[in-house]
């Protein structure tokens, strides 16, 4: 048998943080190579859907801000090599009150992100639910919900960003395999083993950035501390009162949950008069697989949407739905992020940065896990993200 070509590291998966991951490593001067299944940018996954929204101040924890802020700055570099906006500030609001119940299944999200903002010295404003109406009269609020507007959140392009990534990984001699199915690894004392349907390969370290796939390849001992669930978004026609929708005038959104409504996100309207605006929630009833997940959106789905969702909060936002995606979210107990060598390994790494508020910081999450495979350490504090914290370890 022909001799197997030996990488530093193998990454597996090439979404956000796994061709960021590639990007970061190739850049560093490492030999490594980057398999995915199909080939991404795609729609199977968590990676895609036009928008993503970014910010820096961290509801889910101010422990992911430093993230956020370096990712921006990752960002910012990419877009000046490929010549090409990946992230567009539009200001962002989140909106709650002492009556909600929470956003991403985290508590207290409005007041962390208040902490964070104040902790990094992140420029916001709070407002109260007149400030609100007065200065974006599109959102219905109540009376006993205030805001918090942060000035350089803004929309990250999902699948642009892929492509910079695995463009300037190339460009940095990082080798790439698409359409290609890992099949399974193993460790010995030469390394790790990779078996694809299409070779076999051999590293000195290996990335595992699965995302809705990892749950299979991490072994019964762990897979429990990971739950893939359906999630749907929606672009509502908005063609009425579009002016008051675009950029510079309606910012991305977080609105906590309150009654009966559930906490939704949403976007400006980017694609024009007829592409309408982005509007979604969060659910986590019924567990899937990428395999079981419906990819088609049913018109009861739109419906309730519309009048649970969209009618409370957006009077000027119209019935049609103009088109729809679905998306996997990986979460786990806690609804952070895994960045972290396999247990009893020295060369494994999952990178999980999961639980739908990931996007925004793969780039800094693709700079750590490089790190970690080049040097056992993060330059980024990543020990609340660690695999055997006691959220995770109780799952």
């Amino acid at each position: 048998m022909a001799e197997r070509e030996h990488f530093d590291v193998i990454v597996v998966g090439l979404g956000a943080a796994g061709s960021s991951a590639v990007y970061q490593l190739a850049r560093r001067g490492s030999k490594v190579l980057g398999i995915d299944q199909y080939e991404p940018p795609h729609t199977l996954g968590s990676t895609h859907g036009d928008t993503r929204i970014t910010r820096q101040a961290i509801g889910e924890g101010d422990h992911y801000t430093p993230l956020a802020l370096r990712s921006y700055e990752i960002f910012r570099d990419i877009e000046k090599q490929v010549g090409e906006k990946l992230l567009l500030v539009t200001g962002g609001l989140m909106i709650s009150s002492t009556e909600s119940t929470g956003v991403n299944q985290v508590a207290n999200f409005f007041e962390t992100t208040l902490r964070a903002a104040q902790k990094y010295a992140i420029p916001h404003d709070v407002l109260s639910a007149e400030q609100i109406r007065i200065r974006f009269p599109q959102f219905k609020v109540q009376d006993n919900e205030m805001g918090y507007y942060e000035f350089e959140s803004g929309i990250l392009k999902p699948e642009a960003c892929v492509r910079a990534n695995l463009n300037v990984a190339e460009k940095a001699g990082a080798k790439l395999y698409v359409n290609e199915r890992m099949i399974e690894y193993s460790e010995d004392a030469d390394g790790i083993l990779v078996k694809t349907d299409k070779g076999e390969y051999r590293a000195d370290k290996l990335i595992l950035s699965l995302g809705p796939w990892l749950p299979e390849m991490v072994g019964e001992g762990l897979k429990s501390r990971f739950k893939v669930y359906r999630q749907v978004l929606f672009w509502f026609d908005c063609s009425d009162s579009y002016e008051n929708f675009v950029p510079g005038k309606f910012p991305i959104f977080i609105w906590d949950a309150q009654g009966e409504r559930d906490a939704i996100y949403g976007f400006p309207a980017v694609d024009g008069k007829e592409g309408g605006i982005k509007i979604a929630t969060e659910q986590y009833v019924s567990e899937v697989t990428p395999e079981s997940a419906e990819r088609s959106v049913s018109q009861d789905e739109i419906d309730a949407m519309f009048e649970k969702q969209i009618v409370p909060c957006f009077p000027a936002v119209k019935r049609t739905c103009i088109k729809s995606a679905v998306c996997l979210y990986t979460v786990t107990p806690d609804a952070g992020f895994v960045i972290d060598f396999m247990p009893g390994s020295e060369r494994t790494i999952v990178c999980s940065p999961c639980s739908g508020h990931g996007f925004k910081h793969s780039a800094a999450v693709g700079e750590c896990v490089a790190e970690l495979a080049r040097d056992g350490r993060t330059t980024i504090d990543i020990e609340p993200l660690r695999i055997n914290r006691g959220a995770l370890v109780k799952a």
